[in-house]
């Protein structure tokens, strides 16, 4: 999508909501929004004050929001209006045009319906393609905030889920990473084609009794089925799930396995989640299980084939663009060498927010920094990394120490020489930092991420 399509887009969603086309300074915020600048840089663009450029984007931005039905910002238009076109060509409708609330996108504006004799009209676009949502349950599911380009991810996602039928999909990645901000994204977008939708966050006690029993709760309201009475036998989940098209997020999925223990190994408590992941994969059933977090389930990760309903997504670090981004947005501005700083943060969106607080609360130069190669743990960064490094076991550990004295990576044959540990123990270790995105390899080197490696050494 080129900026004068989403511009000319953009103009007659505004048109459809305030009678008027884009003013210059609007078309100006959008152009350089667009580009990545900041609002300073805009704002010196076009010869007027950074306080009146903010304002005019957040008036735009509001607009958008409204019209659309969804959050739109800064970090996210380029993406949201890509969506919305698409949407508009694909959507297979026996109407000439596809209306949001009262802008004709396919034409010239329409005049705003007379609600004076009538209910107001519901802004929602409805698609003739999709599912009616009769239920959603979406009361733990983070607000959607700051979202930074993921693009890929959501395609990747989007396309398991919507067409290719997955049951099953493990997303995972380090604390910080935008797991969940990705998933509220992602669910924000598909909800619709779905019967039901619900958002389940998994505490520190996950066991399995009072999950089924909400989900079948609700699974059975469409049934005209009461649960209570006593004629009435609760049936076993699966048998629910294989009557409605659900989507259903399981976030804190860790929360299932042991501390202490190699990745993925479930507490004797909920060693039943086991077994209910078996039944979503084998049995035939229209649903899908989104399972976020910091680990996965070990059948999860043995299954790679792609002929099976499972898949796994193991989130990196933002790009360059998306990162630099972050960086602006948290008040750094001295960027000609921000790239090598994303370097050395691995694009992790919230180690790259601590770290640019510091910098900035610290008056520390970003240039001055590089230099030195130093690398900066706050506080509130030596925490992320802390619960992390709790849930891992003495093996890997010991594993994790004998990297953090190398500077560079190493073989297999040389962490043999240096540790006292079995190479099978070794290469369990291995697999299960590897699964919690501890370490990194390259072709048959194993090497710590910077970040981790100077935390280590501290402790």
């Amino acid at each position: 999508m080129n900026f004068k399509e989403m511009l000319n887009l953009a103009d007659r969603i505004v048109f459809g909501k305030t009678g008027q086309h884009l003013e210059d300074l609007q078309a100006a915020v959008l152009r350089g929004t667009v580009q990545r600048e900041t609002y300073k840089q805009i704002a010196k663009e076009f010869g007027c004050s950074e306080s009146r450029i903010r304002e005019i984007g957040s008036e735009l931005w509001q607009i958008l929001s409204d019209e659309l039905g969804e959050d739109v910002h800064k970090s996210n238009l380029g993406s949201t209006m890509e969506r919305l076109q698409v949407s508009l060509f694909s959507s297979n409708v026996a109407e000439d045009s596809l209306q949001i609330s009262n802008i004709n996108l396919c034409g010239k504006a329409t005049e705003p319906p007379d609600i004076s004799n009538s209910n107001p009209p519901n802004p929602e676009t409805s698609h003739s393609k999709q599912t009616p949502t009769l239920h959603q349950d979406l009361s733990e599911m983070p607000e959607l905030g700051d979202f930074y380009d993921r693009t890929s991810e959501l395609h990747t996602l989007t396309t398991w889920i919507l067409q290719q039928r997955s049951r099953l999909i493990a997303l995972t990645g380090r604390l910080g990473i935008g797991k969940t901000s990705l998933a509220v994204q992602l669910v924000t977008q598909i909800k619709d084609e779905f019967e039901y939708a619900v958002w389940y966050t998994l505490d520190e006690f996950p066991t399995i009794d009072k999950f089924q029993s909400n989900l079948i709760q609700l699974l059975s309201q469409s049934e005209n089925l009461d649960l209570s009475a006593t004629n009435q036998k609760r049936l076993p989940l699966i048998k629910y799930l294989q009557n409605h098209r659900c989507l259903i997020v399981l976030d804190d999925i860790h929360n299932l396995f042991c501390r202490g223990e190699l990745a993925g190994k479930y507490k004797p408590e909920c060693e039943e989640y086991r077994s209910l992941f078996k039944q979503i994969e084998k049995l035939s059933h229209p649903c899908c299980f989104l399972l976020i977090g910091w680990e996965q389930p070990r059948e999860v990760t043995q299954l790679k084939s792609p002929n099976t309903p499972i898949r796994s997504l193991q989130l990196q670090g933002l790009d360059t663009a998306a990162a630099g981004e972050i960086l602006r947005d948290n008040g750094i501005e001295e960027l000609d060498n921000y790239s090598a700083l994303i370097h050395r943060y691995q694009g992790n969106p919230l180690w790259l927010k601590s770290v640019a607080t510091q910098i900035q609360e610290l008056g520390i130069s970003v240039t001055e920094l590089l230099i030195d190669d130093t690398i900066l743990l706050p506080e509130d960064l030596k925490d992320v990394l802390q619960k992390q490094y709790d849930r891992t076991s003495e093996l890997e550990k010991q594993v994790m120490s004998l990297l953090a004295r190398e500077n560079q990576p190493v073989n297999l044959a040389k962490l043999l020489e240096k540790g006292q540990i079995s190479s099978s123990d070794l290469l369990n270790a291995l697999q299960s930092l590897s699964r919690r995105c501890l370490i990194e390899k390259q072709e048959s080197l194993y090497t710590l991420p910077p970040v981790l490696r100077q935390y280590i050494k501290g402790l």
